[in-house]
C-alpha cells in the first residue's frame, strides 16, 4: 500500500508513468 501511496503523490506532480510502472511491479 506504501508503494500505491507514494505513485498516487507521483501522479499529481504529473507522472503517470511511474503509476503504470508501480502497477506492473
Amino acid at each position: 500500500m506504501k508503494r500505491f501511496t507514494f505513485t498516487s503523490e507521483s501522479v499529481t506532480e504529473g507522472h503517470p508513468d511511474k503509476m503504470c510502472d508501480a502497477v506492473s511491479d
